[in-house]
């Protein structure tokens, strides 16, 4: 997909106005060990995020928001006007995670209005720019919060129950942070006043490389769950016990590990344990407890069943044979996401052929197998998926990159976007 119809094809506003974005938003959060970005929900880099976020839209003379859930809106256009078009992502991260997961979309949401101005469009539908809270779970272990609670996806009792690995409870945190916990809950009365919502990424995978493309459209969102393993053996020394004695859960959970691995290779599927919790956690101790958690995603749910069943079923096995407790409980799941197909043609129809030669050239239209936040809002409101480029494939890691060109390719097809969606 080459950019270049009426408006489209250069930098402009849109793109310049990303990159210095781009530059201020990038230390926030991190860590100048490993490069990665530690932006946890409810947290103080969570707050300079959020104080960019709204340091952004006031200085567009957009109207700032923070709804019950701890959402930012930035508005223009009267909120209450209804069917408005909404553009954004997140900007929290997962550990130790790379700059471009949910930031992208942000900026590029700010940028593409500036793109818009530079155009002198005309808009004709409220527009607005989200940030939505607590995304990547990496604090609660619960991905999607903040667009859970407002879609009803999650209960103000369920959120209220989660707790950080200090033992910190969601409601703490939001109250230190300034945010009351007794207003959460659903918002039906936002969502119906959205008449569409558009997420930019950047893609999770390699596909966009392989075809040459700097952006495409999203299809749907693979099923995709986690579940979590409590593996309960018998606290001993490790020196003085021996091996024929042992109940050692830790055994049991690798063996689990390599089961996942086999199980989802026999169904074209997904599987990672990769975050472990263990007790005592001494050199020198036998465990009395291996946690861990399973990410399983597949392209259909008979895909998904078919591997989270093998593996339980292996660790069940396991754990018999070793006289090992073991409990398993499903703690998120999130059902395959078929984008809306009437706005994703939209999407489409807009996009194609803006080399400005005449012949369209369709952009490529691909299924991930990462959860976003479109995909929860897919069930109240109509919602689409723009990616970028990424030519190393890598994701959820300091390597995740997506070049400079692609980037501003993504603004100018973020603002072709809402240009056919709220200036017609």
């Amino acid at each position: 997909m080459a950019g270049g119809a009426a408006g489209s094809g250069s930098a402009g506003d849109g793109g310049s106005s990303f990159l210095a974005m781009w530059r201020e938003l990038l230390p926030v959060g991190r860590n100048p060990e490993s490069g990665g970005y530690r932006r946890y929900a409810w947290t103080g880099a969570d707050a300079d995020c959020r104080a960019w976020f709204q340091a952004q839209a006031e200085a567009r003379g957009l109207v700032h928001e923070v709804d019950r859930n701890g959402n930012q809106w930035a508005w223009l256009g009267d909120p209450l006007a209804g069917d408005a078009v909404v553009a954004g992502s997140h900007l929290d991260s997962v550990p130790d995670g790379g700059a471009f997961d949910g930031p992208l979309g942000v900026v590029s949401s700010f940028a593409a209005l500036d793109e818009l101005r530079r155009r002198g469009v005309e808009f004709t539908r409220p527009l607005a720019i989200s940030n939505f809270g607590d995304e990547e779970g990496a604090r609660f272990g619960l991905a999607c919060v903040g667009s859970r609670l407002a879609a009803g996806q999650l209960t103000a009792e369920a959120a209220h129950r989660l707790r950080d690995g200090d033992g910190i409870t969601l409601p703490q945190a939001m109250e230190a942070a300034g945010h009351d916990p007794d207003a959460i809950g659903p918002d039906p009365e936002r969502l119906a006043r959205i008449g569409a919502f558009v997420e930019l990424h950047v893609e999770q995978g390699r596909a966009l490389d392989l075809t040459g493309d700097p952006v495409g459209i999203a299809s749907a969102i693979w099923p995709h769950g986690r579940w979590r393993f409590d593996f309960r053996g018998e606290a001993n020394h490790a020196g003085t016990t021996r091996l024929a004695d042992r109940r050692d859960p830790m055994l049991t959970y690798a063996e689990t590990v390599l089961a996942a691995r086999r199980e989802a290779e026999l169904a074209g599927a997904l599987a990672t344990f990769g975050k472990i919790s263990v007790e005592p956690n001494g050199v020198n101790a036998i465990p009395s407890l291996v946690r861990g958690w399973l990410d399983s995603r597949a392209a259909d749910q008979a895909g998904l069943d078919a591997v989270v069943t093998g593996i339980e079923r292996a660790a069940r096995e396991h754990a018999e044979r070793a006289g090992i407790d073991l409990d398993v409980v499903r703690e998120s799941f999130t059902p395959v996401v078929e984008f809306e197909h009437a706005l994703r043609d939209e999407l489409g129809k807009i996009l194609a052929g803006r080399d400005g030669g005449g012949a369209d050239r369709a952009v490529p239209v691909l299924g991930t197998g990462a959860g976003h936040d479109a995909g929860i809002l897919s069930a109240s409101v109509p919602t689409a998926m723009l990616f970028v480029r990424n030519p190393t494939g890598i994701s959820h890691s300091p390597a995740e990159h997506a070049g400079e060109d692609d980037c501003v390719a993504g603004v100018i097809a973020l603002a072709d976007v809402l240009e056919g969606l709220a200036c017609s």
